[in-house]
């Protein structure tokens, strides 16, 4: 298993990226609860994340300045 500093690292990233794929907000929800301690069946968890923004690339939501 991975240094946790590298699983908050991820989260963290993926926490950013909800800003524009909200898709996303519950599972990265439940992946923060696990930031303590996680366990090589969160990395999994993670790595299905990532997986599912892979084949999703052009997902999103298009955030514009307006005057």
């Amino acid at each position: 298993m991975e240094d946790a500093s590298h699983y908050h690292s991820v989260v963290g990233a993926l926490q950013y990226l909800t800003i524009t794929r909200p898709d996303i907000a519950f599972a990265v929800n439940k992946a923060c609860q696990f930031m303590q301690q996680p366990t090589s069946a969160h990395w999994l968890f993670l790595k299905r994340i990532l997986q599912y923004l892979r084949g999703t690339i052009h997902d999103g939501l298009l955030l514009n300045s307006s005057n």
